[in-house]
């Protein structure tokens, strides 16, 4: 059980998640649209299924809960990592790793929805909050697509860091880490976790790609140049 106190900062986060979220994503995508590049696409959809499960965590804080709702949330709290994993997969120059990796993704994904169709999840809500035990087989579907997923967005993140020197990347490397971490937590039994770790990694993510002290240093260089 929550206490009063934790149940009202997951209940109001969850909003201010889902706002953070539709915005961020809506940026990656406007990025996509200009630059084309793969990576932004799939960080792009990942950040839109995140939104759409925070959205169905605030369906479950109003009561609005059935065994669809849960099988859709459980599929997207993994697709979403997936997802992300994809494009940072985009960063490796290695064709056959990336191959393999989807291919593997696709199985496992596969794997999952079978678990979750053919499993009796009941009623995992306590106090409006998704947190009770879930189907052995689900726990280790998911497993087997949220934990290499964030074993290959640690991995790329890191080489990206050190190819690249960038400070802002290390606010995004964290904020897509915890993010993917998120979905693992309610999987591995710490519920109330995945509700922190979802407000923190937004944010971070909200640091690293609205620099708005950098933007303002640029634009005072900009006007400098001028004169």
């Amino acid at each position: 059980m929550f206490s009063v106190e934790t149940a009202m900062f997951i209940e109001l986060s969850t909003i201010a998640i889902f706002v953070l979220t539709v915005v961020l994503a809506a940026f990656i995508t406007k990025a996509y649209a200009r630059t084309r590049k793969l990576s932004s696409f799939f960080w792009g959809l990942g950040l839109w299924l995140f939104a759409l499960g925070v959205m169905l965590e605030t369906f479950f804080a109003a009561g609005i809960y059935n065994n669809v709702l849960i099988m859709i949330y459980l599929f997207i709290v993994a697709l979403l990592v997936n997802m992300l994993a994809f494009g940072s997969m985009q960063l490796v120059a290695y064709k056959r790793v990336q191959m393999g990796y989807y291919a593997y993704s696709l199985i496992t994904l596969a794997v999952l929805v079978y678990s979750l169709v053919s499993s009796n999840i009941g009623n995992v809500l306590i106090t409006h909050v998704v947190a009770g035990p879930l189907p052995i087989s689900i726990i280790i579907a998911s497993s087997l697509v949220t934990f290499p997923a964030a074993v290959v967005l640690v991995w790329t993140a890191a080489a990206s860091y050190l190819k690249t020197k960038n400070k802002k990347m290390i606010s995004i490397i964290l904020g897509v880490i915890v993010v993917s971490i998120a979905g693992g937590l309610y999987i591995a039994a710490f519920p109330a976790f995945l509700y922190y770790s979802e407000f923190i990694g937004i944010v971070l993510l909200w640091f690293g790609f609205f620099s708005f002290g950098e933007k303002k240093s640029n634009i005072k260089k900009t006007r400098q140049h001028k004169k």
